[in-house]
């Protein structure tokens, strides 16, 4: 009899179906059935001797709420036997509901509740357990994943000694990932956490990729791409990586009609072994990035989701060098600029802030610089160590796309049919701020926000709390204008200033958007002198649009 090994993941919902994903231990029909009458089923498919399915789920009813069982092959595995959590539910919103928007990046897997948390409690964890002593209580209508879901680079005790287990870990790639069965590792121990996989078993999820789910440092220059193609064992990691990525996260982000429309999965589905396939597809995407897109669009009523690929899309060319390359610069005007007027809030989801202390912004500017060769052999020598050294990639170390991307936010905001809000959710840098630009010519109408909360579980080092502290300051703005200077480097076509944080620490934030109005609320992980932990508010305001005379269509 086939069992459930990992899931169920409630993935894309819209007002009349939702797609859930799950890991079977053997062939079977994966089946949901809603209490209320939402159904769906799906066969498995097979990858790396693996099972899975996602189900599309039909006959929801926007505005309404209905939990739902899974079955394989008619037995039900879904709830869990005994389980302490509420039934899993299926929600789907009304037009004019309110959206809840939760997200965060960077999630080391929390270890067994029989041990010790070396970096605090996991704010997904928290959340889980809010929501689930108050099934009624507020709820995130969306969770985005920002980033380093999964770290291959990065793993457990357990994890160590499971690989040690398996191979010689004196060979590389040593004690990191090497191959698909051990991606899978990875995704049992994040995705089995209790509190977590009931948490993803009743909130949609969107998710993107960053570093981490590879390698550190993935993509950030060709050089250090050179190099590592040069190993014996990175061909099989990127190929991996890329392949559990496509089915663990990437076709959960996709709606029944872009589904529907994809080659690769229908080939995947009606395959009777998807590996050759799906490795096929991995390969050509590392030889030709510009042969997939893993961006990707999705509206919530009133409010659009353009979540944007900023490691594989690169053009890594020194002289040419961009954080998109052109195909996926177009993509994202496009669907930026497509029926404006409809929607009031544009969210842009990207791992790697947009804007950063300014010391940090100018220093990276700077590397970019000398690593182009503006100053010589030598400095772009050093240039290259010091770009690798200190992660220097974040958009700023790509000037032309940061400038690019600054335009399009300000035409997206302006003039008839401008959205109330722009915000850039971003994650990666191990700790959260609001950061707000302003234009030399007064901007666009729509209030443009960075708003960065990371991480979700995991640690910063103190000197790197008080660099980022430090690189707010009007001292290193000072200093940074000093490094660009000695790059040549143009000022940045606007200004932007601080507005909350940093803060420190496992956390969460929430846009809550009803109409044109939003609101921003940052809640903390924190331990409780009686034992256990909660989601504490640290920070909440309201980021009021610049014009509220303009009516909703």
């Amino acid at each position: 009899m086939a069992s459930l090994r990992l899931g169920p993941l409630l993935r894309y919902t819209d007002g009349s179906s939702a797609t859930v994903w799950v890991e079977s231990s053997r062939p079977c029909t994966a089946e949901v059935r809603g209490a209320e009458g939402a159904r769906g089923e799906s066969r498995t498919f097979q990858v790396a001797g693996h099972h899975y399915a996602l189900v599309e789920v039909t006959g929801l009813i926007p505005g309404t709420s209905q939990s739902y069982e899974v079955f394989l092959d008619g037995a039900r595995v879904w709830p869990l036997p005994d389980s302490r959590f509420p039934p899993s539910q299926i929600r789907t919103a009304a037009e004019d509901d309110a959206v809840r928007v939760a997200f965060g990046s960077c999630r080391w897997a929390a270890p067994p509740a029989d041990e010790a948390d070396p970096v605090g409690p996991d704010a997904l964890d928290t959340l889980a357990a809010r929501m689930a002593a108050d099934p009624d209580g507020e709820r995130p209508d969306v969770l985005l994943l920002l980033g380093d879901q999964v770290y291959a680079d990065e793993v457990s005790k357990a994890t160590r000694r499971w690989l040690a287990a398996r191979r010689d870990l004196r060979e590389a790639p040593g004690s990191e990932v090497a191959d698909y069965e051990e991606y899978t590792r990875l995704y049992y121990e994040s995705w089995l956490d209790p509190e977590v996989r009931w948490l993803l078993s009743t909130v949609p999820s969107c998710m993107i990729f960053d570093d981490h789910d590879v390698i550190d440092d993935w993509n950030t220059s060709a050089a250090w791409l050179a190099d590592i193609r040069a190993t014996s064992w990175w061909r099989e990691r990127l190929l991996s990586g890329l392949m559990s990525y496509w089915v663990h996260q990437h076709i959960g982000n996709l709606s029944p009609a872009e589904l529907a429309d994809d080659p690769l999965y229908t080939t995947v589905r009606e395959t009777p072994d998807g590996t050759d396939a799906l490795r096929a597809f991995a390969a050509k995407a590392d030889a030709d990035p510009t042969s997939v897109r893993w961006s990707y669009r999705r509206d919530f009523g009133r409010v659009r989701l353009l979540m944007v690929d900023t490691r594989a899309a690169r053009v890594l060319e020194e002289g040419r060098r961009s954080m998109l390359d052109p195909g996926e610069e177009r993509w994202l005007r496009e669907q930026a600029l497509a029926d404006r007027g409809s929607y009031d809030h544009l969210l842009i989801g990207t791992s790697l802030p947009w804007l950063l202390p300014h010391l940090v912004h100018d220093a990276e500017g700077w590397n970019a610089a000398l690593c182009r060769g503006e100053k010589g052999a030598r400095w772009a020598a050093f240039g290259e160590r010091l770009r690798r050294a200190a992660d220097l990639e974040h958009w700023a170390a790509f000037p032309a796309s940061f400038d690019a991307l600054t335009a399009l936010i300000a035409e997206a905001g302006s003039g008839d049919g401008a959205p109330a809000t722009v915000s850039v959710l971003s994650g990666d840098v191990h700790h959260a701020y609001v950061a707000e630009p302003t234009w030399p010519s007064g901007g666009p109408d729509a209030r443009v926000f960075q708003l960065t909360c990371s991480p979700v579980h995991n640690a910063i080092h103190r000197a790197i709390r008080v660099g980022f502290r430090f690189g707010w300051s009007a001292t290193a703005r000072l200093l940074g204008r000093r490094f660009a200077g000695h790059g040549k480097v143009p000022r940045p076509p606007i200004d932007w200033r601080r507005t909350g944080g940093p803060w420190f620490g496992n956390q969460l934030m929430t846009l809550t958007l009803r109409g044109r109005s939003a609101r921003l609320r940052l809640d903390q992980a924190r331990t409780e002198k009686t034992g256990g932990a909660r989601l504490k508010p640290v920070h909440e305001s309201h980021l009021t649009p610049r014009r509220t005379d303009r009516p909703t269509p």
